[in-house]
């Protein structure tokens, strides 16, 4: 399984708009914690691992 930090940016913005698309199937979260779980969850389909660490920090 390929650690999140170790895709390219490519790879990491074609996940992200492949799972827009399962997201916008799904009931809303609110909780951080649920959206990282449910993204980590549908990455493993693409033998990719996403923890709590891997969400970017936006800088103030």
């Amino acid at each position: 399984m390929t650690a999140w930090a170790d895709l390219t940016q490519a790879a990491q913005l074609e996940l992200r708009i492949a799972d827009q698309a399962h997201f916008d199937a799904q009931p809303p979260r609110c909780s951080m914690d649920d959206k990282v779980a449910a993204f980590a969850n549908w990455l493993r389909q693409s033998d990719a691992r996403f923890s709590r660490e891997d969400v970017s920090r936006k800088e103030p």
